[in-house]
C-alpha cells in the first residue's frame, strides 16, 4: 500500500502540472503515455513494438492522436484524411500477411489495428479536451477516481453480490452503485468551482453515465488480461501496473463526455 501511494503521489506530480500547462507539452507527453500503453498491448499478444507490424501500428496511433488543430495543416502536406491514412496502414497491415507466410496472421493484423483504435481514441479524446479547458480534463479524472474510491469502500463495507465475478471477482453491484453516488457528489460540489455544465441536472446525468461506462472500460481491461492470462498489463507504476491498468476508464469516459456535447 505505501508503494501503491508513494507511486500515485510520484505520478500525480508530474501529470498535474502537464495538464495545466497543456499545449504542446501536455500533448507530446500523451503520445508518449500512448505509446507505452500500445506496447503494454502487443506484448500481451507476442507481438513486438520494434518490428514492421510493430511499427506501422504505432504510426496509425500517432496519426489516430493527432489533434483536430494540426489535421488541416497535415491534410494539406501529405494530401491525405486521418482516416484514409489509417485505411491504407490496414491495408499494409493484410498485404503483410502474404509477405510474412503467416508468420503474422489475419488474427494478428486484426488485433494490432484494434489496439490502435483502443489507445488512439481514447487518448486522442484526452488530448482534444485538454484544448477544450483543463477544467474538463479534472472533472473526467474526477469522475473516475471518486467512482473506484467509492466502488472499493462500499463493496467493502456491504457488498455481497458479486458484479461480475468471472471477469473481476472483487467487484460488488453494492459497490458499483455506490462508485456512482460519490462520482455524483463529488461532481456536484466540482460544479460549485468549476461549472462546466450548463445546469446540474445535465451534470448529474451525464456523470451517472461517465461513471457507468468508466466502471465497463475497466472491466473491459480486466476481460482482456484475464484472456491473455496477465495480472497487470505492465509493470511501469509499481503498485498500479501498466499504463493501461491506470487509464482504463479514462480511455471510455473521455469519448463519451464529447458525445454526450458536455464538451465541445
Amino acid at each position: 500500500m505505501k508503494q501503491r501511494i508513494l507511486t500515485a503521489i510520484a505520478a500525480l506530480a508530474i501529470f498535474f502540472p502537464l495538464v495545466i500547462i497543456g499545449g504542446l507539452p501536455f500533448t507530446i507527453a500523451i503520445y508518449i503515455i500512448a505509446s507505452v500503453g500500445l506496447y503494454e498491448l502487443l506484448r500481451m499478444k507476442d507481438i513486438r513494438i520494434i518490428s514492421f507490424e510493430g511499427i506501422l501500428v504505432w504510426i496509425a496511433l500517432a496519426i489516430l492522436l493527432m489533434p483536430s488543430r494540426w489535421t488541416v495543416e497535415v491534410q494539406q502536406w501529405v494530401g491525405y484524411t486521418k482516416i484514409e491514412m489509417i485505411f491504407a496502414l490496414i491495408l499494409i497491415l493484410l498485404i503483410y500477411t502474404v509477405i510474412s507466410k503467416n508468420r503474422f496472421t489475419f488474427d494478428h493484423a486484426a488485433f494490432t489495428a484494434f489496439s490502435a483504435l483502443y489507445v488512439g481514441i481514447g487518448f486522442y479524446y484526452l488530448i482534444e479536451t485538454r484544448f477544450y479547458g483543463f477544467e474538463y480534463v479534472f472533472y473526467a479524472l474526477l469522475v473516475i477516481w471518486t467512482t473506484d474510491s467509492g466502488a472499493y469502500f462500499v463493496g467493502r463495507k456491504i457488498g455481497n453480490r458479486k458484479l461480475w465475478p468471472d471477469i473481476s471477482p472483487n467487484k460488488t453491484v453494492e459497490g458499483f452503485v455506490g462508485g456512482i453516488v460519490f462520482a455524483v457528489l463529488f461532481a456536484c460540489v466540482f460544479q460549485i468551482f468549476y461549472p462546466i455544465a450548463p445546469s446540474y441536472l445535465m451534470l448529474v446525468i451525464v456523470t451517472i453515465i461517465a461513471s457507468i461506462v468508466g466502471q465497463l472500460g475497466d472491466l473491459v481491461e480486466s476481460a482482456l488480461k484475464r484472456h491473455f492470462g496477465v495480472k497487470d498489463s505492465g509493470n511501469l507504476l509499481p503498485g498500479h501496473g501498466g499504463i493501461l491498468d491506470r487509464f482504463d476508464s479514462l480511455l471510455f469516459v473521455l469519448p463519451l463526455i464529447h458525445f454526450l456535447h458536455l464538451v465541445g
